[in-house]
């Protein structure tokens, strides 16, 4: 049973915006962040394949080192903290069984019984795989998780903000993914904003709900 009520729920989104300038002096309190963090491993893909990494970075040097490869962006270096959605670049059998041993360890059912959807996924993926569309796959997958996150931070009253505006390789090269099966895709600056963040005081720039919402 939903405890936000639906005029919460819009208020906290028309509160958020796309922060620009963060508080480097004021941090998500732990217990906050568990949350959100817990609101990342909530995030549904698809058939529950979880094909993403969450990189979160709170260590000031590394995210002094990222705002290079951001644009010279300085979210990274003053939010909170930083969260890098990387995607999958491969998917095994392996990495499936991993998936189905987990439905087989939370639901109490037996192997046999998931050998069927088993396949169907070893099919799917060695599908993407042969197309040399996995990793594209992926990372649309990555981004419900973005999305998911930035709506849990705004109901919690943590800023946000997305950045596409980034060098990926060189991400990777600093989080030490270049040689791992997950890429940069996006990253995501999470603290509080500064009070004279004119951005903060905008007025949304939306088409209405006629022009972009159409009910069949």
């Amino acid at each position: 049973m939903s405890t936000l009520s639906p005029d919460a729920l819009v208020s906290q989104l028309e509160w958020r915006y796309a922060t620009k300038l963060f508080d480097p002096a004021r941090h998500i309190p732990s217990d906050v962040w568990a949350r959100l963090e817990k609101s990342l491993v909530l995030t549904p893909s698809s058939f529950g394949l979880q094909p993403w990494k969450f990189m979160v970075i709170t260590n000031l040097a590394v995210k002094q080192q990222l705002v290079a490869h951001s644009w010279n962006q300085t979210q990274p270096a003053e939010c909170s903290h930083l969260v890098v959605f990387a995607a999958r670049k491969t998917l095994t059998e392996a990495d499936v069984d991993h998936y189905v041993d987990s439905m087989i360890e939370a639901r109490g059912v037996t192997k046999e019984s998931l050998q069927g959807f088993r396949n169907m996924l070893t099919g799917f993926t060695a599908k993407l795989a042969a197309a040399r569309t996995l990793h594209d796959w992926a990372v649309r997958q990555v981004y419900i998780a973005l999305g998911n996150f930035m709506t849990s931070c705004a109901v919690l009253g943590i800023d946000a903000c997305p950045m596409e505006g980034i060098d990926p390789i060189k991400y990777d090269e600093v989080l030490g993914l270049t040689d791992t099966p997950f890429a940069t895709s996006v990253a995501c600056a999470a603290g509080y904003r500064l009070g004279d963040d004119k951005y903060a005081t905008l007025p949304k720039v939306r088409f209405s709900a006629s022009e972009i919402i159409q009910h069949v």
